[in-house]
């Protein structure tokens, strides 16, 4: 996973799976967009006007729970 801001754009991008995908795009408001690849496998997650969604504060505590990790 990868996170990246763009701070001339304002915005924040969080890449689930790496790689070329081709994806369609979800609307699920305004500022928040998925980008689901083959299989309906979720990609990424698009994030606009990010200082106005996420809050100007700290970065939020992210907790991941329930994940089975495997390699390759």
């Amino acid at each position: 996973m990868k996170i990246s801001y763009d701070s001339e754009v304002n915005a924040l991008y969080i890449r689930l799976v790496e790689g070329e995908h081709q994806c369609r795009t979800l609307h699920l408001t305004e500022e928040i967009a998925l980008n689901i690849g083959e299989n309906e496998l979720l990609v990424g997650i698009e994030i606009l006007d990010a200082t106005q969604v996420l809050g100007t504060g700290n970065i939020p505590h992210v907790v991941i729970e329930n994940i089975s990790f495997t390699v390759a």
